[in-house]
């Protein structure tokens, strides 16, 4: 059976070089450590969904040489596949290339901020690749994409495209408009990249849903233990 293969774009957690713009309000050490939950999470998010036998999921990795450390984050049937060199857009086009290159139909790139993506958005992508040209996108709360998918290499939505700015998810549509490339949008998400979405992950796992969301959060187990060791130590001083 073809599947389609779900990665997760991932950086391999490192203290003073992970998610730095969660700090404040989170230390370094604190950064890198909730990035680990993050990868811990959505990596198992993504190996449920690859457990019905039509997905394969993978970590689209940096840097290399971090192979041992990140293995241990992800469950073990998650593939691991190198990032090459170069901006994000060439980086997220090879990652699109290897992996429909190692034999898949269609290639699902998922940010790794996003630890509570319902495993219902990550199907409704996969699904949505099968048999046909097109590219699939789930907006992100910010103005980005929490993911992208293709079935073919379309070198075009990559290029030029002002990377971690509100106009990504936009200008991706209007790319794949000019090249006559159809685009199926699958529920939107959010990505925690900031105190203010941190916020939101905090309310989240409280309970409450986020506002654009008509769908549950995946549970996040990993980030939710961090979150709230967190709060039992702030609540100790």
């Amino acid at each position: 059976m073809s599947t389609v293969a779900i990665a997760i774009t991932a950086k391999t957690p490192k203290s003073g070089a992970s998610k730095t713009r969660l700090s404040p309000p989170l230390l370094p050490e604190e950064c890198a450590a909730i990035s680990a939950c993050f990868i811990r999470d959505l990596s198992a998010t993504i190996a449920a969904v690859a457990a019905g036998g039509d997905v394969t999921g993978y970590a689209l990795y940096t840097p290399r040489g971090s192979e041992a450390e990140l293995q241990r984050l992800l469950p073990a049937d998650i593939r691991l596949m190198p990032q090459v060199e170069g901006d994000f857009g060439e980086r997220l086009l090879h990652g699109v290339i290897d992996l429909l290159g190692a034999g898949h139909e269609g290639a699902i790139l998922v940010n790794s901020d996003s630890p509570t993506l319902p495993a219902a958005i990550l199907r409704a992508a996969a699904e949505a690749l099968r048999g046909r040209d097109a590219v699939v996108l789930s907006p992100a709360a910010d103005g980005g994409y929490t993911l992208i998918g293709l079935s073919q290499p379309h070198a075009r939505l990559f290029a030029d495209i002002p990377w971690s700015t509100p106009d990504v998810f936009r200008l991706t549509l209007e790319r794949a408009r000019e090249i006559g490339l159809p685009v199926t949008q699958v529920p939107g998400w959010y990505d925690v990249d900031d105190a203010a979405s941190l916020a939101m992950l905090e309310a989240e796992l409280a309970g409450m849903r986020p506002p654009f969301a008509a769908i549950h959060g995946a549970e996040a187990p990993a980030t939710r233990a961090f979150m709230r060791a967190r709060a039992a130590a702030t609540a100790a001083l």
